[in-house]
């Protein structure tokens, strides 16, 4: 496939080395020219958990120049999809625009997946394509750190699911692809129930790791921490289950069970707080409470998880890679 990847952060990073060795022809786009020139020169470095390391090559633009790559012809190279890999708190009108943009002009016709954390992404995305090009969702839970600009650590096995319903035929290359990447992927018919599922682990985890300052394994492993985790979870899956998420009798083991298999990973709120980066908790744990409002329901937790980082992760600047 020709995929192209916006964004380069940790798993915009990821995607595109894992991608890339699997065969397919990847393009990075970044926010930064030197971000890009430096992924077109060298590559991107693939380390995993145990320190082995790889060098893909993968081509590298700048999504902010909107810089086309020629190959003896004007304008965009045909491209089968692209992947959404920007944090929510990059998705500004302007980056928003600058999407479609670069979407629309693309000969193939691309689709767009999302591979945000949270909600309330889809709704703008939406609005400025305006039927121009297909939306699909997805929801992963892989682990990645960003090293360096070109370099990237893949940190925790986890699962990705791709919305079905939309632009099947492309949806089932990009599976394919995602497979033979080494990716546990599939296709899922009730992606709104996966997103709520992810929302309700990102708002026990992110919040309280940036909170106490630690990484995900640390954070049960505290009786007062895993109580305020059980308390946190109770609230937030009450919420969620009354807006329509189905029962899910396991969620507090699912919950362990992330910490469990990321126990060494940064969550990416910690890491943004940690930056003095701006954080996506409005678009998590903010979700949560304005959910609650919209059903006659109370959630002090979330909304205290929500001033808390809101107080810690206040940063100036953005860093919207995923």
């Amino acid at each position: 496939m020709r995929i192209g990847i916006i964004g380069g952060g940790a798993i915009g990073l990821l995607f595109g080395a894992k991608l890339a060795m699997a065969g397919e022809e990847v393009t990075v786009w970044t926010r930064t020219k030197e971000q890009s020139e430096s992924i077109a020169k060298a590559g991107i470095r693939l380390l995993d958990e145990q320190g082995a390391e790889r060098v893909l090559r993968v081509f590298g633009e700048t999504l902010s120049e909107a810089r086309m790559r020629q190959d003896g012809k004007d304008g965009l190279n045909p491209v089968d999809c692209y992947l959404l890999a920007l944090k929510q708190t990059d998705l500004t009108r302007d980056t928003i625009d600058r999407i479609a943009k670069l979407i629309v002009t693309t000969p193939g016709r691309p689709s767009l997946v999302c591979l945000q954390n949270g909600t309330g992404h889809l709704e703008k995305l939406a609005a400025a394509a305006a039927g121009r090009f297909a939306i699909c969702n997805a929801v992963t839970s892989v682990g990645a750190k960003r090293e360096d600009i070109r370099s990237v650590r893949y940190t925790g096995h986890g699962s990705i699911y791709l919305e079905g319903s939309k632009d099947a035929v492309r949806q089932k290359m990009l599976l394919d692809s995602l497979v033979r990447a080494g990716f546990d992927a599939s296709l899922s018919n009730d992606i709104h129930n996966r997103v709520y599922q992810k929302l309700l682990i990102n708002a026990i985890i992110n919040p309280l790791t940036a909170i106490f300052d630690m990484t995900n394994g640390e954070l049960p492993a505290h009786p007062g921490r895993r109580s305020l985790m059980k308390a946190l979870h109770d609230e937030t899956a009450s919420i969620l289950e009354a807006a329509g998420m189905m029962e899910w009798p396991d969620s507090w083991s699912g919950v362990l069970g992330v910490c469990e298999r990321t126990s060494r990973n940064v969550s990416s709120m910690l890491a943004d707080v940690r930056a003095g980066r701006r954080t996506e908790i409005d678009s998590i744990n903010g979700a949560i409470v304005r959910l609650a409002v919209s059903l006659g329901l109370r959630a002090p937790l979330n909304e205290s998880m929500l001033r808390l980082v809101e107080t810690f992760g206040s940063g100036k600047e953005a860093n919207g890679d995923r």
